[in-house]
This record gives C-alpha cells, structure tokens and sequence, in this order.
C-alpha cells in the first residue's frame, strides 16, 4: 500500500486538464456571486467613465493621462479574463471548475501580462513625474510622442515575452497532480503540481527572475523617482512642492494599492504553504479584485483634472 502510494504521488501521469476547487472554500456562493457582480459592474463603469473623459478632452491629451489611461484598459482586460467566468461558476453553484491545461496556460499568461505590465506602466508614470517635476526645461523634448509610444510598447510587450516565456517552460514540466485549490490559473500553482527535479528548479528560478525584472526594478525605480520629487519639492516654494506633489499622490496610492495586494498573496503563499485553502483563495481573489475597483476611484478623485472633467460632466447629464 505504502509503495502504491508513493507511485501515484510521485510518478508523473499524464495530464490534460486541471481541476480548480477554489469555490468550495466559499460558502455563501450568492453571496458572493452579488458582491462580486457588483464590483465587476462598478469596475467597468468607473474605468470606462474615467477613459472616456480623458479620451474626449483634448486638455488631458498629455503623457501622464496617457500612462493612467493604459492603467485602466489592463484593468478592465484582467477583469473580463477573471469576472465572468467565477460569476458564471457563482451562478451555477458549482463547488469545482475542471479546465484543460491549456486553458489554464493561457488564463495564466493574460492575468500575469497584465499584472506586472501594470507594474511597469507605474514606473513610466514615476518617470513623467520625475522628468515633469525635476527637470522641467527636458520635459517637452524626453516625453515626446515617439517616447510616450516606446514606453507603452515596452510595458505591454516585454511583460508578454517574459510570461510567455514562464509559460511555456511551465507547460513542458511533468505533472504528479491536477487539483489546484485556487479560483483561477496562476503560474505559480502550476508549476507546484510539477514532480520536481531540474527542470522543476529552472523554471521556478525564471519566474523569480521575472518577477525582479517586472515587478521589484519598477518597484525601485518607482520609490527612487518620487524620493528625487520629495528632494525637490522640499527645496521650492510650498505652493510649488503642494501642486508638484498632488500629482503624484494617485499614483503613488495605486502603487501602494498594487504592491500591497502583490505582497499579501506572496507572504500568504510561503507562510502557510496551502495550510489555509480557504485563506489561500480569499487572497487570490482581492488581490485582482481590490486594484481593481481602487483604481478608478483614486484617478476620479484624487487626480484634479480628472475630477474637474468628471463634475462638468456629471453636471451637464443632471441638467439635462
């Protein structure tokens, strides 16, 4: 019997699909199927809101609300990759999901692209900051068009490559298991359900490698730029350093707002280890949910063009 089950354990088999048994751990399924419907409509409304009145003021037509404009389109792309299929699920009171390993590879790679091109998109905006704050005089001649356009490039097309990358040496690992006790497919999960070994071992040091090359140099380049506009802003007038850092403020909250997410559902992962499923899928869930649904609140809020444009529009529809 013991060496039957150290065979079934440790072998790989054969697998062609992967069964998520995340829903189980929710217990109040319409519930949660109202709350999360909720937030998904209040998600693509909000998003959709602030997009329009930036792409219909020729006055935000400028780099910073270029960068904020990508931030929500990955937004509102991750939430179509998640939402509808965990209502679908919700609704249908299922307590598992089966899906085929390629589905699953694929759901993997968009949530991944989208989360740490997020991540890079930030580290533009810092930069817009940095050049627009710090050196003014440049600003004109570093954030052209041509510039604006290369970093949007980079910050969706780099991410692309590298999860791709993790995906596909992902997909080639011999699999000894096909429950995931997760809501959807993450990279991570993925490569748990391996068998071990070298190959095993490479592809966990590439995703560590990514995540430092997509998520902790934007991180850091992030907290050096705004520490380059506090060292300035602390030289200069007050009603200077007051307009200078209102700017920044919402980018610096949604940053926050990312890197706290990111870093629960990592911390959570290596302290319990899959000891508390039900912790484990409450995690993975806010941390797509909670940015979210933050996001488009602080740019309508906290940023004062946005929220002037937002009040003139509001205001005419009430007139009407």
């Amino acid at each position: 019997m013991m060496s039957a089950g150290v065979n079934v354990t440790s072998l790989p088999i054969l697998v062609t699909s992967v069964t998520l048994d995340g829903l189980a751990q929710l217990s109040n399924q319409r519930l949660f199927f109202f709350f999360f419907l909720c937030a998904y409509l209040f998600m693509l409304c909000s998003d959709s809101l602030v997009v329009y009145v930036i792409c219909s003021q020729r006055s935000l037509h400028h780099p910073m609300f270029v960068f904020v404009t990508a931030v929500l389109m990955n937004s509102v792309a991750g939430s179509t990759v998640f939402y509808p299929k965990l209502l679908v699920d919700l609704l249908r009171g299922v307590r598992s999901v089966q899906v085929t390993l390629r589905v699953c590879m694929c759901e993997a790679w968009l949530l991944y692209s989208l989360g740490t091109s997020s991540f890079l998109l930030l580290a533009a905006m810092s930069f817009d900051r940095y050049v627009s704050i710090c050196r003014p005089l440049l600003y004109t001649v570093v954030m052209s068009p041509a510039t604006v356009l290369a970093l949007l490039l980079l910050c969706w097309l780099l991410p692309v490559g590298l999860v791709g990358t993790a995906v596909l040496l992902a997909s080639r690992l011999p699999l000894c298991r096909s429950q995931l006790s997760r809501i959807y497919c993450d990279i991570y999960s993925l490569v748990s359900l391996s068998c071990g070994g070298r190959e095993t071992l490479l592809s966990e040091v590439y995703n560590l490698s990514v995540i430092v090359a997509t998520v902790l140099l934007p991180a850091i380049f992030v907290l050096f730029s705004y520490s380059a506009v506090l060292s300035v802003c602390l030289q200069r007038s007050r009603s200077f350093s007051s307009k200078a850092l209102s700017t920044c403020l919402p980018h610096l909250l949604v940053f926050c707002n990312y890197s706290v997410s990111s870093g629960v559902e990592v911390l959570q992962r290596r302290l319990q280890a899959g000891s508390q499923p039900t912790a484990s899928v409450l995690t993975s869930i806010f941390q797509v949910m909670i940015p979210t649904v933050f996001n488009p609140v602080v740019y309508g809020l906290k940023v004062t063009e946005i929220r002037a444009q937002l009040r003139r529009l509001l205001g005419c529809q009430r007139a009407d």
